[in-house]
């Protein structure tokens, strides 16, 4: 993947603000972005896994975790290489 793209570097403690960069491929900045999708993804996962090992969770509660999954999964996918799907 040859194109610039916006990433997610995390969020500053001290605002609550997010900081994005726009990012090439191997560069620094991607590096860091690869590290705050991952740390996400695990935080994430982590989360989910307890509300799923609970079991008493409903379809909506569950459901509401669909688009925060989907979003760590593209940016983890991205990171092994340009996704094929839209």
């Amino acid at each position: 993947m040859s194109a610039s793209r916006l990433r997610s570097l995390g969020v500053d403690p001290a605002t609550g603000k997010e900081s994005y960069a726009v990012t090439r491929p191997g560069s620094f900045l991607d590096t860091l972005a690869d590290a705050h999708a991952l740390h996400s993804a695990a935080a994430l996962l982590a989360v989910v896994g307890a509300v799923l090992d609970a079991g008493n969770a409903s379809d909506a509660e569950l459901a509401a975790f669909v688009p925060a999954l989907y979003g760590a999964l593209g940016e983890c996918v991205e990171m092994i290489g340009p996704s094929t799907a839209s």
